[in-house]
C-alpha cells in the first residue's frame, strides 16, 4: 500500500511539473515611474508563473532599468530568473515602446534570440515581439503585443495576425497581450477558423477609473489565444490584484489593466 502512494505521489508530482503557468500583463508606462514598492509588489503577484509577457515598457531611459528590477525582486524570492526586452517598437516617438518575458530558468529554456516580427511592421505600430520557449523538450513560440487604442481602430492592424501562421508554420504559436478589443470581435475570426482559441471570454481586464456597483473593470482588452490541437488549457485567471489595495487610485499606479494567465500542457 505504501509503495502505491508513493507512486501515486510521483505520478501527481510528474503531471505538475508537466503543467506550465503563462502570465500577460500590460503594466502601464512599467519605467522610472514605479516606486521599488511598486516593483515588488508587481514581483510577488507573478512570482508564482514560468513566464512572464510584459507589455508597455517605456522605450526611453528607465523601461530596461525596471524590467531588470523585476527580475532582481523575482530572484529574491528563492527561484532563478531570466529576461529579456525588445528594442523599440517600429512606431511613431510618441507611441513606441519595449516589450520584455520573464521566465523561470529551473523550468523554462529560451531558445534563439527573441525579435520583434518585421513582416507586418508597417502595418502593426507595435509590431509583436516573439520569443520561443522549451518546456520539457517541447516548445512554443510567444507572440507579445500591445494594440493601438480603441479609438484609433486595433483591428485595422490585427486583422494581420491571421497571416502569422503561415509564416511560421513550424512554430507553436501563442498571442498574448492587450488587444484593445474583445476577442467577440470579427476580426479574430480568421485565427479562430485555425484553431486558435482565445482562453477568456467575457472577461474585462481594463480598470476603470472608479468602481461602478463593485465593478472596477472596464473593457475586455487583454487575452491570449492558443491552437487547441497543440496545447491543453488546464485553467485560466484573471488576476484581480487591485483587490489587494487601498483603492483605485492605488492601483492605477501599478497598471490600468490586470494580469490574465493561463495553465497549459504543450501536446
Amino acid at each position: 500500500m505504501r509503495n502505491i502512494l508513493v507512486l501515486l505521489l510521483l505520478f501527481l508530482c510528474f503531471l505538475v511539473e508537466a503543467q506550465t503557468k503563462m502570465v500577460s500583463w500590460n503594466v502601464r508606462d512599467f519605467g522610472a515611474s514605479k516606486s521599488e514598492e511598486t516593483v515588488a509588489f508587481i514581483a510577488d503577484a507573478l512570482i508564482d508563473y514560468d513566464i512572464v509577457a510584459i507589455q508597455e515598457v517605456v522605450a526611453g531611459y528607465g523601461g530596461a532599468q525596471a524590467v531588470a528590477k523585476l527580475a532582481d525582486e523575482l530572484n529574491r524570492r528563492g527561484t532563478k530568473w531570466d529576461y529579456t526586452i525588445s528594442d523599440p517598437t517600429n512606431s511613431s516617438a510618441y507611441r513606441t515602446e519595449r516589450y520584455a518575458f520573464l521566465w523561470r530558468t529551473a523550468k523554462v529554456k529560451k531558445i534563439g534570440k527573441a525579435w520583434l516580427e518585421q513582416k507586418f511592421k508597417i502595418e502593426i505600430d507595435r509590431e509583436p515581439f516573439m520569443c520561443t520557449f522549451e518546456i520539457e523538450g517541447k516548445r512554443l513560440t510567444v507572440a507579445n503585443f500591445h494594440a493601438i487604442t480603441k479609438k484609433m481602430q486595433p483591428e485595422t492592424e490585427i486583422k494581420y495576425f491571421k497571416y502569422l501562421p503561415e509564416t511560421y508554420p513550424k512554430l507553436n504559436l501563442v498571442f498574448v497581450g492587450d488587444f484593445n478589443c474583445p476577442q467577440s470581435h470579427t476580426v479574430f475570426n480568421p485565427l479562430k477558423k485555425m484553431g486558435y482559441y482565445p482562453v477568456f471570454q467575457n472577461q474585462k481586464t481594463s480598470l476603470r477609473q472608479e468602481c461602478f456597483n463593485n465593478d472596477c473593470l472596464a473593457s475586455e482588452y487583454d487575452n491570449i489565444y492558443y491552437h487547441n490541437s497543440k496545447i491543453q488549457l488546464i485553467e485560466s485567471k484573471a488576476l484581480l490584484f487591485f483587490e489587494e489595495l487601498e483603492s483605485l487610485i492605488e492601483a492605477r499606479k501599478v497598471s490600468d489593466h490586470i494580469p490574465i494567465s493561463m495553465e497549459f500542457e504543450i501536446n
